[in-house]
Protein backbone atom coordinates (compact mmCIF):
# COMPACT_ATOMS: atom_id res chain seq x y z
CA UNK A 1 0.00 0.00 0.00
CA UNK A 2 2.80 2.96 -1.34
CA UNK A 3 1.48 6.18 -0.40
CA UNK A 4 -1.10 5.07 2.19
CA UNK A 5 -1.18 7.29 5.35
CA UNK A 6 -1.60 5.62 8.48
CA UNK A 7 -2.50 8.49 10.28
CA UNK A 8 -5.49 8.59 7.97
CA UNK A 9 -7.95 5.95 9.31
CA UNK A 10 -9.38 3.79 6.91
CA UNK A 11 -13.10 4.27 7.24
CA UNK A 12 -12.13 8.60 5.77
CA UNK A 13 -10.70 6.64 2.27
CA UNK A 14 -13.55 4.88 1.64
CA UNK A 15 -16.44 5.24 -0.51
CA UNK A 16 -20.16 3.76 -0.85
CA UNK A 17 -20.82 3.12 -4.47
CA UNK A 18 -24.27 2.68 -5.48
CA UNK A 19 -26.41 2.10 -8.02
CA UNK A 20 -24.05 -0.90 -9.87
CA UNK A 21 -25.38 -2.76 -12.31
CA UNK A 22 -26.22 -6.22 -11.52
CA UNK A 23 -23.25 -7.61 -14.12
CA UNK A 24 -20.41 -5.58 -12.69
CA UNK A 25 -17.03 -7.21 -11.85
CA UNK A 26 -14.73 -6.40 -9.44
CA UNK A 27 -12.00 -5.44 -12.54
CA UNK A 28 -14.90 -2.99 -14.29
CA UNK A 29 -15.78 -0.62 -10.88
CA UNK A 30 -12.03 -0.86 -10.46
CA UNK A 31 -10.82 0.22 -14.12
CA UNK A 32 -13.30 3.56 -13.79
CA UNK A 33 -12.59 4.47 -10.13
CA UNK A 34 -9.07 4.14 -10.08
CA UNK A 35 -8.87 7.09 -12.27
CA UNK A 36 -7.61 9.24 -9.60
CA UNK A 37 -5.04 6.82 -7.67
CA UNK A 38 -4.41 3.06 -6.90
CA UNK A 39 -6.98 1.69 -4.57
CA UNK A 40 -6.28 -0.32 -1.58
CA UNK A 41 -9.68 -2.10 -1.94
CA UNK A 42 -12.42 -2.75 -4.60
CA UNK A 43 -15.30 -4.97 -3.58
CA UNK A 44 -18.56 -5.72 -5.08
CA UNK A 45 -21.21 -6.80 -2.64
CA UNK A 46 -22.42 -9.93 -3.56
CA UNK A 47 -25.56 -11.97 -2.66
CA UNK A 48 -23.84 -15.26 -1.47
CA UNK A 49 -26.03 -17.80 -3.32
CA UNK A 50 -26.53 -16.16 -6.89
CA UNK A 51 -22.77 -14.37 -6.74
CA UNK A 52 -24.69 -11.85 -8.78
CA UNK A 53 -24.03 -7.94 -7.71
CA UNK A 54 -26.25 -6.71 -4.71
CA UNK A 55 -26.05 -2.85 -6.57
CA UNK A 56 -23.66 -1.60 -4.52
CA UNK A 57 -20.10 -2.00 -3.27
CA UNK A 58 -16.92 0.18 -1.92
CA UNK A 59 -13.51 1.50 -2.99
CA UNK A 60 -10.78 2.38 -0.30
CA UNK A 61 -7.92 4.83 -1.61
CA UNK A 62 -4.92 5.24 -0.06
CA UNK A 63 -5.58 9.17 1.16
CA UNK A 64 -8.46 10.96 1.97
CA UNK A 65 -6.95 13.74 -0.75
CA UNK A 66 -8.26 10.80 -3.41
CA UNK A 67 -11.73 10.40 -1.97
CA UNK A 68 -12.25 14.09 -2.15
CA UNK A 69 -10.97 14.32 -6.32
CA UNK A 70 -13.13 11.25 -6.73
CA UNK A 71 -16.10 12.65 -5.14
CA UNK A 72 -15.73 16.44 -6.84
CA UNK A 73 -15.66 14.06 -10.36
CA UNK A 74 -19.09 12.97 -9.74
CA UNK A 75 -20.92 12.37 -11.80
CA UNK A 76 -19.47 8.88 -12.25
CA UNK A 77 -20.53 6.43 -15.54
CA UNK A 78 -19.83 2.25 -14.73
CA UNK A 79 -20.24 -0.09 -17.54
CA UNK A 80 -22.59 2.38 -18.87
CA UNK A 81 -24.31 3.11 -15.55
CA UNK A 82 -24.25 6.09 -13.32
CA UNK A 83 -23.43 5.20 -10.02
CA UNK A 84 -23.80 7.21 -7.05
CA UNK A 85 -20.80 7.33 -4.68
CA UNK A 86 -21.14 8.49 -1.13
CA UNK A 87 -18.72 8.91 1.77
CA UNK A 88 -18.84 5.36 3.29
CA UNK A 89 -20.26 5.11 6.64
CA UNK A 90 -19.13 2.59 9.54
CA UNK A 91 -21.83 0.23 10.97
CA UNK A 92 -21.83 1.82 13.91
CA UNK A 93 -22.62 5.05 12.74
CA UNK A 94 -24.89 3.47 10.20
CA UNK A 95 -27.52 3.53 12.51
CA UNK A 96 -27.44 6.76 14.50
CA UNK A 97 -29.68 9.61 14.05
CA UNK A 98 -28.55 12.11 10.98
CA UNK A 99 -25.97 9.65 9.96
CA UNK A 100 -27.54 9.63 6.56
CA UNK A 101 -28.40 13.32 5.97
CA UNK A 102 -26.55 15.51 3.38
CA UNK A 103 -24.44 18.51 4.13
CA UNK A 104 -25.93 21.32 2.11
CA UNK A 105 -24.03 24.35 4.03
CA UNK A 106 -20.10 24.90 4.98
CA UNK A 107 -18.37 27.14 7.55
CA UNK A 108 -14.76 28.21 6.42
CA UNK A 109 -12.33 29.70 8.69
CA UNK A 110 -8.94 31.02 7.91
CA UNK A 111 -9.62 32.58 4.27
CA UNK A 112 -6.54 34.26 3.05
CA UNK A 113 -7.02 38.04 2.69
CA UNK A 114 -6.17 38.27 -0.96
CA UNK A 115 -9.02 35.22 -1.36
CA UNK A 116 -11.96 36.17 -3.32
CA UNK A 117 -15.11 35.24 -3.72
CA UNK A 118 -15.02 33.65 -6.85
CA UNK A 119 -11.73 31.66 -6.07
CA UNK A 120 -14.07 29.91 -3.64
CA UNK A 121 -16.94 29.64 -5.87
CA UNK A 122 -14.66 27.99 -8.26
CA UNK A 123 -13.11 25.81 -5.99
CA UNK A 124 -16.40 24.41 -4.40
CA UNK A 125 -18.41 24.21 -7.38
CA UNK A 126 -16.17 21.78 -8.35
CA UNK A 127 -18.12 19.53 -5.95
CA UNK A 128 -21.73 20.75 -5.84
CA UNK A 129 -23.69 23.35 -7.18
CA UNK A 130 -23.31 26.33 -4.97
CA UNK A 131 -26.60 28.36 -3.91
CA UNK A 132 -25.25 31.01 -2.04
CA UNK A 133 -21.63 32.04 -1.06
CA UNK A 134 -21.20 34.73 1.77
CA UNK A 135 -17.11 36.21 2.83
CA UNK A 136 -16.41 38.01 5.59
CA UNK A 137 -14.65 38.82 8.33
CA UNK A 138 -14.99 37.51 12.26
CA UNK A 139 -16.83 39.45 14.48
CA UNK A 140 -14.23 38.84 17.34
CA UNK A 141 -10.89 39.56 15.32
CA UNK A 142 -11.86 41.44 12.61
CA UNK A 143 -8.79 40.33 10.70
CA UNK A 144 -9.67 36.78 10.46
CA UNK A 145 -11.92 35.50 6.83
CA UNK A 146 -14.82 33.24 7.42
CA UNK A 147 -17.20 31.87 4.55
CA UNK A 148 -20.83 30.37 5.08
CA UNK A 149 -21.60 28.41 0.98
CA UNK A 150 -24.81 26.99 0.64
CA UNK A 151 -25.63 23.65 -1.90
Amino acid sequence: MEGHDPKEPEQLRKLFIGGLSFEITDESLRERLEKWDTLTDCVVMRDPQTKHSRGFGFVTYSCVEEVDAAMCARPHKVDGWVVKPKRAVSREDFVKPGAHLTVKKIFVVGIKEDTEEYNLRDYFEKCSKIETIEVMEARQSGKERICFCNF
